[in-house]
């Protein structure tokens, strides 16, 4: 791994942080970007860690699409770039490990819906929050997806309609973001959050992630449905057998390997 790739993957302990390394471009997300991405949360989610951190260096977060990919681009073109980012926010959810953002500066276009397709996000104060296709000639449509399953149907309009930056402490209270930070906490803030979202079975926590995703959309009655025989089967496993049966004990679990 060299300081001049645009993805930097550290390995702490538990713990992996992904670094979106193209500050000049403003970590703008261009095809070769996001491949790069994408590999390097498949790889992460084939391994031990616990948890995984997506992190950026450099004034802004991610400033979404390269335009660079996209002036003068086919409709074919254009059409596998968006499936190729697609395909990242969807990695990012179907890897075993809880995923969590952590922002700084500017997330906007589908650089916002990186954050909202992380499964917990935690940004500094300072961070700012847009869909700005809605004051210029491309919407942003497919970041739209993502933050409207965060956000809500009114503030995604909003957002999208108006294109404004909100700010982290108005991205927490409409749920785009777990929590705004005081800047100086935001590594701190990111590794507890982290910390207590990954307790517990590994294994167990893998296949909950799996479930949530896979019952969100779903109305409620079918999401019950699903639900039912997800726990019902789980509840056979050793990690939960093991978990129970510590309760009952009262000691701490013995998590199986």
């Amino acid at each position: 791994m060299s300081e001049d790739d645009d993805v930097l993957v550290q390995r702490d302990g538990t713990f992996t942080t992904i670094t979106m390394n193209r500050p000049r471009r403003r970590n703008a997300l261009s095809r070769g970007f996001l491949l790069a991405l994408t590999s390097a949360f498949e790889e992460a989610g084939g391994t031990d860690a616990r948890g995984v951190i997506l992190a950026a260096n450099g004034p802004v977060f991610s400033a979404g699409h390269d335009f660079a990919d996209m002036a003068g681009a086919s409709h074919d073109d254009v059409r596998d770039l968006l499936r190729i980012c697609t395909d990242l926010m969807r990695t990012i959810q179907s890897i075993p490990q809880p995923v969590v953002a952590r922002v700084h500066g500017l997330a906007t276009a589908a650089g916002c819906q990186l954050v909202a397709s992380c499964d917990l996000a935690v940004a500094a104060e300072s961070a700012g929050f847009a869909a700005p296709g809605g004051k210029g000639g491309w919407f942003c449509h497919t970041p739209l997806v993502a933050i409207s399953h965060n956000v809500g149907r009114k503030r995604a309009a909003e957002m999208a309609l108006t294109g404004e930056v909100f700010d982290a402490a108005t991205a927490a209270d409409w749920g785009l973001i777990n929590y705004a930070v005081p800047d100086d906490d935001l590594n701190k803030a990111t590794h507890d959050l982290l910390q207590r979202a990954t307790q517990g079975s590994p294994r167990s926590k893998a296949l909950g992630k799996q479930a949530m995703y896979a019952q969100f959309d779903r109305p409620e009655q079918d999401s019950y449905t699903y639900a039912i025989e997800v726990m019902a089967a789980s509840a056979l496993t050793p990690e939960a057998q093991e978990g129970m049966t510590a309760f009952l004990e009262k000691r701490h679990p013995n998590w199986p390997a």
